[in-house]
């Protein structure tokens, strides 16, 4: 009876989701407070019945109840228990529970942590994603059940894909759908800002923390996809430029747009309007993306009418959130909106060509991701974009944000007197000039195209770097006292753009190293053999087979060498897994601060000799590329410890309302 619990749970859940989609709303509008209080109680009593409905799944599949269809279909008895309770996220069905739950989240930590917003401003965010949960719930109820019966029952389920057999699978869904659905807070507060036509300082000041929140999840998402895809697709590539990976960075550029577009309508009152619509379109790009890789579009633009009914609602759904939101934004917008002032020369005009430059690249990136499934949808023929588009349009837009980066992290507010900026630039463009050019030299590399791609790469992380310190400086110049207490008096939100800016350089410097540096032979290799990549040698000793609880294994044995001397053994495999048949191979790696040395199976050759073939890698500073987003993430997470959001959140909604205004914040 577990799975029909599950089902009701979900029912009783719609029926809830219901009521905080339409009762909050019009109690809002109508100025009923016994109505508007609902929101919060139905909010946490949906989540509870997600709870237990994503409970109830969870359990089928660590119990193997394969009168399940889903879990027949995605776990069998030999599956690892952590792999199975993975799995349960693994499907399609499985997955869609899991963004409603995380929306169910999502909603009552606003429920929870808003007692300090007017009860009809809560209402009306509470509502609007009352609405969205509810038309994620139809669409899993009608279309996507996770808990249908199968019968006949097997005795044995299908087993999980063996490339999500892997710790990835545990950690990369969630953290990218708590990064895809935390958007809806600011996509709500965006609505519940125009439906109550209260559009100004204070609500970008409510919206911001739970927006760096998702941005801060979706970062580590992708950072984990990308690290998941390196070691396990066994070719050494950290991004290639996949639809699915598309899907996650486009909300995580208009979600950069937004984090910095609402600190200019927090600090200055301007962007507001603008501001507004990238709430709209971040969370926009999240349903987009998370139906584009589910529905199974990006397989077979074809697949998507396998079932009619499952993309019907998802043209209707997305019709509905997408336009309804558009169309109340076109409506409202220029009525509540009012823009404040600024000169040309200005921290605010720098941040809105970044912003707008995220956008170009969103658009980019968007059109090389749709524009092979329209033509395949129109029978046109099929074509693949591929790394040379995104690169080509991707990187020069990339590289003149880098160049505003800079300017706005000196720039003043307001106005920015061109002789002062200038005074102030001076000394970080000849620094980034000097290292642009010379690096490449020292470093060895002569031939004009790799010397472009490194001075680019170095001058884009050097310009970062070097006009983060002279924001430091600048700022601490006017303080009185030692280097250490004018340090600990800046802000909190001060510091994290500094590091989120600083791991954007890091980024740059590993993919500018690992592009222009690394190393790769793929060879046949004896048992004895030894081959040289870099500065290090792999010697093949042999291959021994090695029996796993789902799969049967060829496991070889490598030596790495460094000046003739044994640094370690690494032990890549080739296996196949029982219940697919499905050969997978698991590289080995030596990770270091300074890259990576990677080894791969191939196949075997059958010589009689044991030899196989084997790809080696050698990739510097790969792991400066995590390291950056880890310090960017790191600046997500100072700034929302900022003290002006703590102060803001002790205070009355009637003090709030009254005009008392807030420490401002330093981005």
């Amino acid at each position: 009876m577990i799975p029909e619990i599950g089902q009701f749970a979900l029912i009783l859940a719609l029926i809830l989701a219901l009521v905080q989609g339409t009762l909050p709303l019009v109690g809002a509008a109508q100025g009923i407070p016994v109505w508007m209080f609902l929101s919060r109680r139905t909010a946490q009593g949906v989540f509870f019945f997600l709870i237990l409905a994503f409970g109830c799944l969870i359990y089928s599949f660590i119990v193997n109840d394969f009168s399940v269809l889903n879990v027949a279909s995605n776990s069998n008895t030999q599956l690892p228990l952590h792999y199975r309770i993975a799995a349960s996220w693994g499907s399609h069905e499985g997955s869609i529970l899991m963004w409603v739950f995380m929306l169910g989240l999502w909603s009552c930590a606003v429920s929870v942590f808003s007692r300090h917003l007017p009860e009809e401003v809560v209402a009306r965010v509470l509502g609007v994603m009352g609405l969205v949960t509810a038309g994620l719930l139809l669409f899993l109820l009608f279309t996507s059940n996770p808990f249908e019966r199968l019968f006949p029952v097997p005795t044995e389920g299908r087993d999980l894909n063996p490339l999500l057999q892997d710790p990835g699978m545990v950690l990369h869904p969630p953290m990218l759908y708590m990064g895809y659905v935390g958007f809806s807070v600011a996509f709500a507060f965006a609505v519940a800002a125009l439906l109550g036509g209260r559009l100004d300082a204070t609500w970008a000041r409510w919206s911001r923390p739970w927006t760096t929140v998702a941005w801060c999840f979706l970062t580590v998402g992708i950072m984990i996809g990308s690290w998941w895809a390196y070691y396990e697709l066994g070719w050494g590539g950290w991004w290639f430029w996949d639809p699915v990976e598309n899907a996650s960075l486009l909300p995580w550029l208009i979600g950069t747009a937004l984090i910095h577009s609402l600190a200019v309508t927090e600090k200055r009152g301007t962007f507001k309007i603008w501001t507004v619509l990238l709430a709209i379109c971040a969370f926009s790009l999240s349903l987009l993306g998370t139906f584009l890789v589910r529905s199974g579009v990006l397989t077979s633009v074809h697949a998507f009418t396998t079932d009619p009914r499952r993309g019907l609602f998802i043209l209707v759904f997305l019709g509905l959130v997408i336009g309804g939101s558009l169309a109340l934004f076109a409506f409202r917008a220029p009525r509540v909106g009012t823009q404040g002032k600024f000169e040309f020369i200005s921290r605010e005009t720098a941040l809105l060509c970044n912003n707008i430059l995220l956008a170009v690249a969103c658009g980019t990136v968007l059109l090389g991701t749709l524009y092979p499934l329209f033509l395949d949808a129109l029978n046109l023929g099929k074509i693949s974009v591929g790394p040379p588009y995104f690169e080509a349009v991707f990187v020069p837009i990339m590289a003149l944000l880098i160049v505003l980066m800079g300017i706005g992290a000196i720039a003043r507010w307001k106005e920015s007197p061109l002789a002062e900026l200038w005074e102030k630039l001076r000394a970080p463009l000849a620094v980034t000039v000097v290292c642009a050019v010379a690096l490449p030299l020292i470093l060895g590399r002569t031939h004009w195209q790799s010397v472009a791609l490194l001075a680019l790469g170095f001058g884009m992380a050097f310009w970062i770097i070097t006009t983060l310190i002279v924001s430091v400086t600048d700022r601490l110049r006017h303080l009185q006292g030692g280097l250490w207490y004018k340090l600990q008096r800046q802000p909190l939100s001060f510091w994290g753009m500094w590091f989120a800016h600083f791991g954007v350089a890091i980024f740059i410097i590993g993919v500018t190293v690992v592009k222009g540096f690394e190393a790769e032979r793929d060879v046949r290799m004896t048992p004895g053999d030894v081959i040289s990549v870099g500065d290090y040698a792999f010697r093949f000793v042999g291959i021994e087979d090695r029996q796993g609880p789902n799969y049967h294994a060829a496991r070889g044995t490598f030596e790495l060498l460094k000046d003739d001397k044994k640094v370690r053994n690494l032990y890549p495999e080739k296996r196949m897994y029982f219940a697919h048949g499905m050969p997978m191979t698991e590289a080995a790696i030596d990770s270091g601060f300074f890259g990576d040395r990677y080894v791969s199976l191939g196949e075997e050759i059958n010589d009689g000799k044991g030899s196989w073939s084997v790809r080696v890698y050698y990739k510097p500073f790969i792991t400066w590329l995590w390291g950056g987003c880890i310090l960017m993430t790191l600046g997500g997470v100072l700034a929302l410890s900022d003290r002006r959001y703590r102060v803001y959140a002790r205070k009355p909604a009637k003090e709030l309302l009254a005009g008392h205004t807030l420490p401002r914040p330093a981005h």
